[in-house]
């Protein structure tokens, strides 16, 4: 039994497949996002550690973060299998389908994953920055329903399983990426996880 038949009503799916019939002005937005927003997360990523670098704190989580989402990727691979879901329009007779088929199970939604581990990294890092991660992350899940390639549970369930793999291994690792980055930080790769002058020292020269 999948979950779809046993605990899933299609109808939230419809109702967007309908919404994405009925506005074409949208499909180059959300299909190229729903396709390479991949890379607005590598970005925010960097953002992340470079945001980290220049404050003198948080580098532990901006390290941790594109650790975190390999963690979450890898993860949701073993219960993709053990599911075994197929995807809407393998299911569904007339769906609207805007990017191309895939042979991948459906549930949980690898891409949702992704956002999800990204945002809760990234919130670790900063508020701020995680937030917007967080919005983008929901667009993410939209927007990979709005092309028929998901359910919306399948993009439920794989923004929490990020979230949780996220946010665990960041306590789990935090100890040990503490370590390394001391010892890191009396190398000549110091540079890569702290400022060249220290924040406090760069802001007394400034106000001088």
């Amino acid at each position: 039994m999948t979950v779809r038949e046993g605990y899933v009503d299609v109808s939230w799916f419809l109702a967007v497949n309908r919404f994405a019939r009925v506005t074409p002005w949208l499909h180059p937005v959300l299909v190229g996002y729903a396709e390479f927003g991949v890379l607005l997360f590598a970005g925010m990523l960097g953002i992340g550690w470079w945001r980290a670098r220049q404050r003198g704190r948080g580098m532990i989580a901006a390290v941790w973060a594109p650790l975190g989402v390999l963690m979450a990727v890898a993860a949701n691979q073993p219960i993709v299998a053990l599911f075994a879901e197929p995807r809407p329009y393998a299911h569904l007779s007339g769906v609207l389908l805007l990017v191309a088929r895939s042979t991948d199970p459906s549930f949980p939604s690898d891409h949702a994953t992704m956002a999800g581990a990204a945002a809760a990294g990234l919130w670790c890092v900063e508020r701020r920055l995680g937030l917007c991660a967080a919005a983008a992350a929901l667009l993410m899940g939209f927007a990979r329903v709005y092309v028929g390639a998901h359910y919306p549970h399948d993009v439920l369930a794989g923004l929490v399983l990020g979230v949780v793999v996220s946010l665990a291994g960041y306590w789990i690792a935090a100890p040990l990426l503490r370590r390394q980055l001391r010892w890191l930080g009396e190398t000549r790769l110091r540079t890569l996880v702290q400022r060249r002058d220290p924040p406090v020292l760069a802001g007394a020269v400034r106000s001088s």
